[in-house]
């Protein structure tokens, strides 16, 4: 069963489809920004320490993100400053990794995920009003 099936029964105004996209885009996310800092941990420069928080504070949000939105049928939308920040924090990591995604792959790869995440999270508040 898809996320979009078992949101469907939450009843929310939100478009589902808007909803299942942040939480699955939050989720991968969440997964690479963890194994980016992983990468970066194990590249050992330590010119790479503000990218590793940055991927470490970008996963912990989108994980959050991902688990608050799937519960995001319950009335009045608190929930919906949780993934302004998550488009801000995919914002900053995508620009972070982006800076030296040409030395590094994983980098790149992450920002990409970012950047889906951030686009995702802007569609779902422009939706929201």
């Amino acid at each position: 069963m898809a996320v979009e099936d078992v949101l469907r029964d939450h009843g929310d105004d939100l478009r589902v489809d808007l909803l299942s996209k942040v939480i699955e885009a939050a989720a991968d996310c969440a997964s690479h920004c963890t194994a980016c800092a992983d990468a970066c941990l194990e590249e050992g420069n330590p010119d790479l320490a503000r990218c590793i928080r940055s991927d470490l504070d970008c996963a912990d949000i989108c994980a959050a993100t991902a688990k608050v939105v799937a519960r995001a049928g319950a009335s009045g939308q608190p929930w919906l400053e949780l993934v302004r920040v998550c488009m801000q924090a995919c914002a900053a990591c995508a620009e972070e990794c982006e800076s030296h995604a040409d030395m590094h792959e994983h980098c790149r790869v992450c920002a990409e995920a970012c950047r889906r995440c951030e686009a995702a999270c802007r569609e779902l508040l422009e939706a929201a009003g």
